[in-house]
């Protein structure tokens, strides 16, 4: 994937001095192909659950309606899924150990427990798995896409050897490189999903990467402008690949209650123009959130997180609407589904950025 770099100038407010200390931040310019005109379908991929968060089966079309800006809106197709112990090629789940913001131990009990998860149920698994790691040296799939969890797993298991703790400088240096690598690999994944039919199950098992919220950095108009651009096309690139994203933090209860594992929550409001535009709005579980997808912190049970993920595939709903053609490019657009059923839960994708 080629990728332009390109150079986002914050200023940083003191607290130690009087003077204005302006340092830089690299943001990756996500290269995405612009993003596809809305005269066209808009596809969702929709979970509805119950209380206990189970998945609900054999829901028609007309338990479904679908708001776009709070207007109803016809579903053009409708789709259901249910999978048991079959093979179940119209998705597929792919996890991503994350090595550039957790340290060497975290991601040695990252891969016991997601070998564990592999040889589940025998190592049988209903829908194809990848694996891929994220390392100082970008994205890298460390094992093929797969049925057989205890092949994946032993194949997982010889990555042993090449786990190592990232060296690099710290502060603000060191989170604004591993934003840029972090970025830089969901947007690689991203594209490389996105030539593939069918829904695909992310799982990014890491704490997340720095989002920036400090009351001491001032940004202007011209850097909002960029990170927009960045929202806009990564959030479209998810969407239009078929991505689900997890956010599955493996720090534990210990960290439970620190402010990181919370923060992101006040940047889940859909971003609709360059002048709301914050890093905060670029973080993991924000993306995770936009996509119908869950985040997960606070528990030592990597395994049955993943689990609870991968859960979301054991039924679901395809919903097809026409989308609306704007004035205007990168003109946001919320999407409501509402099932006409008591006490469910239904996740999907929050929204599109439209296109004339």
């Amino acid at each position: 994937m080629s990728i332009e770099w390109s150079r986002v100038f914050l200023v940083l407010a003191c607290c130690a001095a009087s003077a204005l200390a302006q340092k830089p931040l690299d943001v990756p310019p996500v290269s995405a192909p612009p993003p596809a005109s809305t005269t066209g379908p808009i596809t969702l991929d929709v979970v509805v659950t119950d209380k206990a968060g189970k998945p609900i089966r054999g829901l028609k079309q007309e338990d479904f309606n679908v708001l776009d800006n709070k207007q109803p809106t016809a579903i053009r197709s409708f789709q259901a899924h249910e999978i048991e112990t079959q093979h179940d090629d119209a998705q597929g789940l792919f996890l991503v150990v994350d090595d550039v913001n957790a340290n060497f131990t975290t991601v040695s009990v990252v891969r016991t427990q997601i070998e564990n998860f592999l040889r589940s149920n025998g190592g049988h698994s209903p829908m194809p798995v990848g694996i891929f790691m994220l390392t100082d040296r970008g994205l890298e799939q460390i094992t093929k896409i797969s049925n057989d969890g205890n092949e994946l797993a032993s194949a997982l298991h010889d990555q042993e050897g090449e786990l190592h703790d990232i060296s690099r400088s710290s502060g603000f240096y060191g989170a604004e490189e591993r934003l840029q690598i972090s970025l830089h690999a969901l947007a690689t994944l991203g594209e490389y999903l996105g030539k593939a039919d069918g829904r695909k199950l992310v799982v990014w098992i890491g704490p997340g990467w720095p989002i920036f919220d400090n009351p001491n950095i001032i940004i202007g108009q011209q850097q909002q402008r960029s990170l927009f651009g960045e929202i806009v096309n990564l959030s479209s690139m998810l969407r239009q690949a078929g991505v689900t994203l997890y956010s599955v933090d493996p720090l534990g209860p210990a960290d439970a209650a620190s402010t990181r594992t919370f923060l992101w929550e006040g940047f889940t409001k859909p971003v609709t123009k360059p002048a709301k535009s914050d890093p905060g709005d670029l973080a993991l579980q924000v993306f995770a959130v936009h996509s119908g997808g869950t985040v997960h912190s606070g528990s030592n049970d990597i395994a049955g997180e993943i689990a609870k993920c991968a859960g979301d595939a054991s039924a679901w709903y395809s919903i097809a609407f026409q989308g609306q053609k704007p004035d205007s490019p990168d003109t946001w657009h919320d999407v409501e589904v509402k099932v006409d059923k008591p006490g469910v839960k239904v996740r999907t994708d929050n929204g599109y950025y439209a296109q004339p």
